[in-house]
């Protein structure tokens, strides 16, 4: 069975399931509840609290685990559960900018030469990892739009996640892979920015969450007048910075067409339109695109499908 996981920094996602927040808890007894994961002799929750940034995420064993609830998820989601052992082979990826430092470390970091043997919801699943396989994100969501783009003389896709905005030049549909990098632009960067002007401007406290629900609902929402104003404030100098970011390397966003995708660009679709920094941006509002493409791309490169 081929699973392909996209592990960001701020949410972790496969092609059918529910994307899950990259945060977990760690106990030795069992907690309270039904969403529950048992492996190696201790349990584990899934936490709204998110796992401070990592640049190497395989420094310890979180992101292992986060990966198991998403295997057991998207196991149920394809109806493919079975009680003997599953064979799984795994369609991972990183951003361009440490693709080339990190990727043999992310494989060895999931590859398990015995069975894996964990329960979850109180069901017994066996797995095998039988392969890895690691691609640079961005240039995975470009794989499956290669085709229609292939009229198109020059597109940009830009992907911002939870830490990075990682973008990748197409020419005719070809990935020009020498304009492909990260900006650690992603959208934790700007819920910092806020939490703190927010709490030392108003003295008022806000979740990662209640930034999510303001820049969604804009300025009628329910948390006042001043603090939806200054939010959206923030995030409008965010986006300006992003894309100027990108025009400093030399990368003109009102030519062409600028492709975004990722949870962070749904989030800040109103401020890139406001922007005028870019004059053709088309959204991709499927934030499993990453995963998709991780998958395509082991169809095509492993199977041959």
């Amino acid at each position: 069975m081929l699973i392909a996981i996209d592990h960001g920094n701020k949410q972790v996602k496969t092609v059918h399931g529910n994307a899950i927040v990259s945060g977990v808890q760690k106990s030795k007894t069992r907690p309270y509840g039904r969403d529950i994961l048992k492996y190696g002799g201790s349990y584990y929750t899934l936490s709204a609290q998110r796992i401070p940034y990592q640049k190497d995420k395989t420094t310890d064993e979180r992101f292992f685990i986060l990966s198991l609830f998403a295997i057991a998820e998207e196991i149920e989601a394809q109806g493919a559960y079975t009680s003997g052992l599953m064979p799984i082979d795994l369609a991972i990826g990183l951003p361009p900018a440490h693709f080339g430092a990190q990727n043999k470390a992310f494989v060895r970091y999931f590859k398990r030469k015995e069975p894996i043997y964990f329960s979850y919801r109180d069901k017994l699943y066996s797995i095998l990892i039988r392969d890895v396989q690691c691609y640079p994100q961005a240039f995975a969501a470009a794989a499956m739009m290669l085709g229609e783009l292939a009229t198109v003389p020059r597109a940009l896709i830009l992907d911002v996640g939870g830490f990075t905005a990682d973008y990748l030049l197409l020419k005719n549909g070809r990935a020009d892979l020498s304009t492909c990098d990260s900006l650690e632009n992603g959208v934790i960067l700007l819920y910092n920015r806020i939490r703190s002007k927010v709490s030392s401007d108003l003295d008022v406290l806000l979740e990662e969450t209640d930034v999510d629900a303001i820049l969604l609902q804009g300025q009628g929402s329910s948390y006042g007048e001043e603090v939806a104003a200054l939010v959206e404030y923030q995030a409008q100098e965010f986006v300006n910075d992003m894309l100027g970011a990108l025009r400093e390397r030399q990368l003109d966003l009102r030519t062409g067409r600028v492709i975004f995708v990722g949870g962070g660009a749904c989030l800040l679709r109103r401020q890139i339109e406001t922007s005028g920094k870019v004059a053709h941006p088309v959204f991709v509002e499927d934030v499993n695109a990453n995963a998709k493409g991780f998958e395509y791309l082991y169809r095509c490169t492993v199977t041959g499908e």
